[in-house]
């Protein structure tokens, strides 16, 4: 049965191809578009944990609400005997880190001031032997200059940053910024390289820093800011809820990945705009599979006709115009799944830049459009084109029921 079906879709092409090709398109863009936002939001909550929110954050009460000000006075004291706690509590990588802001100096041959920029410091552990934050923040692959820091009072900044004050790798800058008690902070430091992240806010006016050297500078020994924590699978919802009910602390305060930024409602929407996609797609895609079953089925009166005049049951006919609809549901799924695939895999490993697009975007997200490939791609348009194309012809296929054995074999016009 099922190699006489394929015959007759082989040589009957116009009862074929053009459900083929609707289908295909349509999985096609839906395997795209699924693809595509699983990357935005991939990319968004990657880039997001690895430089502000981790998958778990540890601060002070008061630090956190006042976050935005980042105000190191209200900052982590006696830090490595409370990281050393919170690790054997809690099992995974965490790290220190601290933000500041101040005003980088450049001073020329007289000691005088050549340039100068207000600027956005974060400083990660960059010259331990151990450290995971260089290869966490790929940081080697944003150096667009020079090097990283490898020795004391060494730091980079953002390329950006060095062209608009005409900045020469070597040359001395001035950080001035305030203590953790308030005082003004006057630190030398050596500029190193410089740093394009493909993330608008942070290649703007940023200035990266090992968190030894700020904690000198700003009057913060063993002490940060925020303590950032990692689960060795990439961020879990369910995993990072429960160590934060399980964390108890009178001065400290546990945030996860989806408490801040927006990101649990960006994650939330994004599940449900999937999900009003994919019902879109089969909704509008078996609207159109029916017209063409029952433009089909009129020009196919005169075969049905035949096929019941020579004592085929009009069930049978039934179920083997539904078993043709699986056969075209599986073709065309399979090329759009296909298409949608290569499509997805290109945006995944080589992306399009949209930086000219974002120039004044302050949202920390990457810059270049790409796709994730995850196993749920395979099938997430694949099943819906068979269903839609399955759906359509049960529906056309009804009118073989209404129609008499004598009408359809009188229009075979023999």
């Amino acid at each position: 049965m099922i190699k006489f079906i394929l015959k007759g879709l082989i040589y009957d092409r116009q009862r074929s191809w053009f459900p083929i090709i609707v289908i295909a398109l349509g999985v096609m863009l839906t395997t795209l578009l699924y693809c595509y936002m699983q990357g935005v939001s991939s990319d968004m909550v990657d880039i997001n944990a690895k430089i502000d929110t981790g998958h778990v954050k540890i601060m002070t009460h008061e630090y956190a609400k006042i976050a935005s000000q980042v105000p190191n006075d209200l900052a982590i004291w006696d830090l490595s005997k409370f990281l050393n706690k919170i690790k054997k509590e809690y099992p995974i990588d965490w790290v220190a880190r601290i933000k500041f802001g101040g005003l980088l100096d450049i001073p020329d041959d007289k000691r005088e001031t050549k340039a100068q920029s207000t600027v956005f410091g974060m400083a990660f552990d960059l010259l331990s032997k151990n450290t995971t934050e260089i290869d966490r923040l790929k940081l080697k692959l944003a150096i667009v200059r020079g090097r990283l820091p490898q020795n004391p009072g060494e730091i980079v900044i953002s390329e950006k940053l060095a062209n608009s004050l005409q900045i020469k790798l070597g040359e001395a800058a001035t950080l001035i910024s305030s203590t953790s008690t308030g005082n003004m902070a006057v630190h030398n430091f050596l500029i190193v390289g410089t740093t394009h992240f493909g993330i608008s806010n942070l290649d703007r006016n940023i200035i990266i820093a090992d968190i030894s050297d700020i904690q000198y500078a700003l009057d913060m020994e063993d002490a940060a800011s925020e303590l950032l924590g990692f689960l060795p699978t990439g961020f879990n919802k369910a995993k990072a809820l429960k160590i934060k009910s399980n964390f108890n602390s009178p001065q400290m305060t546990m945030l996860t990945l989806a408490d801040q930024n927006g990101l649990g409602e960006y994650l939330d929407l994004i599940g449900i705009k999937l999900s009003i996609i994919i019902s879109v797609f089969v909704l509008a895609m078996s609207i159109v599979l029916w017209n063409t079953g029952l433009m089909s089925g009129i020009r196919r009166y005169g075969e049905i006709g035949l096929r019941l005049a020579i004592g085929e049951s009009k069930e049978e006919l039934y179920l083997s115009m539904i078993l043709e609809a699986i056969l075209v549901g599986i073709i065309g799924s399979l090329i759009g799944t296909v298409l949608g695939l290569l499509a997805a895999y290109y945006l995944q490993e080589v992306g399009i830049d949209t930086s000219e697009l974002l120039k004044g975007s302050k949202m920390l997200m990457s810059t270049t459009i790409r796709a994730k490939i995850t196993t749920t791609s395979y099938f997430i348009g694949f099943v819906p084109g068979i269903l839609s194309m399955l759906f359509g012809t049960m529906i056309a296929g009804v009118g073989i029921f209404k129609r008499e054995t004598a009408s359809l074999f009188y229009e075979l016009d023999v």
